[in-house]
């Protein structure tokens, strides 16, 4: 068991460096794009690592990035979409057993279950594992249209608010978003369940 996990450890330390040294070639941004793309349906590296590498590559092109990311990751989603959907028996079931997301494919779930399409605005923002909710969104036929609005607002937010702060604080802010990015994205969360609570009750 322990081998196994330090296999697994060491295979997503292999797969991170790998990431990160697309910054220091040409091909950077297309490798950002595929990078957000894949990541939202089965690849286990968050974009946000390239992102920020080529932030601060080019402080100045900050947002041009998080609009590539942007772009790439609700694409993504939209393919994780499809393959629960359509193949959730087969390709869905293989790529969330691969990572031992069973038990959050059933959280997910009851998530959907409470608060439809919109729990992707959560997923989308935070640190849980997007392709969970993308597949399982399409695994358990949630409305498209909204899942797609809470894709693009979700994931946008996330990824221009790294650019932003890389933006106005430069290389500093890297040590800052590493350690705590966590739990701004926690606070996120909160402040956005909150306004699911707030649109459900009052509007």
């Amino acid at each position: 068991m322990g081998n196994a996990i330090a296999t697994k450890q060491n295979y997503i330390r292999r797969m991170y460096d790998w990431v990160l040294h697309w910054a220091e070639t040409p091909y950077g941004t297309p490798a950002l794009f595929l990078l957000a793309f894949t990541e939202s349906s089965f690849f286990p590296i968050p974009p946000d690592v390239l992102l920020i590498a080529l932030c601060l590559s080019i402080t100045t092109r900050s947002f041009y990035y998080a609009l590539i990311c942007s772009i790439g990751s609700i694409l993504g989603g939209a393919f994780g979409y499809l393959i629960g959907l359509t193949f959730m028996d087969t390709i869905g079931m293989k790529i969330l057993s691969f990572y031992g997301f069973q038990e959050q494919y059933h959280y997910v779930r009851e998530l959907y279950i409470k608060y439809d399409a919109w729990a992707v605005g959560i997923a989308g923002f935070t640190p849980i594992p997007y392709k969970v909710f993308t597949i399982s969104a399409g695994a358990f036929k949630i409305s498209f249209n909204v899942f797609l609005i809470a894709s693009i607002i979700s994931r946008s937010l996330r990824f221009f608010l790294v650019a932003a702060m890389i933006y106005i604080f430069g290389k500093p802010i890297k040590i800052f978003i590493d350690r705590y990015f966590n739990l701004l994205t926690i606070i996120f969360t909160v402040l956005l369940v909150g306004g699911f609570i707030v649109i459900k009750y009052f509007f």
